[in-house]
């Protein structure tokens, strides 16, 4: 058994998709609808409209795509995409955008919910399994 509760490479072929490939698509989407926010709404409500519609798409991904079945899939899982959202924000917003002020309370909290909705969805699943 490894650390993800797999006996084979498929799982951990399947965590670095989930873990990589998920984690990019989820914040790609949000810098996407940022980049089009940017233009139609007060950039101080940027943050704040993204953050339901990621949450919704979050979810639908760890519900219907995400399949480890441990807690530590789980919770490497959420490391990755905390570690995608604060490395790819610092680097294609903070220095290539070159702003100032993007970090205010709806950036820490998707931070927070990057790490926690995966932890939640663990422990939803596991409870309707029981």
């Amino acid at each position: 058994m490894d650390e993800f509760g797999a006996d084979n490479k498929a799982m951990n072929k399947n965590f670095y998709i989930d873990a990589f490939g998920w984690g990019f698509v989820l914040w790609l989407i949000g810098y996407l609808l940022g980049m089009i926010l940017f233009f139609v709404v007060p950039v101080d409500m940027i943050g704040w409209i993204i953050l339901p519609i990621g949450i919704i798409i979050t979810l639908w991904i760890l519900f219907k795509k995400i399949t480890g079945d441990s807690f530590n899939y789980y919770l490497y899982l959420a490391i990755a995409w905390t570690l995608i959202a604060i490395v790819f924000d610092y680097l294609f917003i903070i220095k290539a955008l070159n702003t100032d002020g993007y970090y205010k309370l709806d950036v820490y909290l998707y931070y927070a919910l990057a790490f926690i909705l995966p932890l939640a969805a663990y422990w939803h699943k596991k409870s309707i399994l029981k």
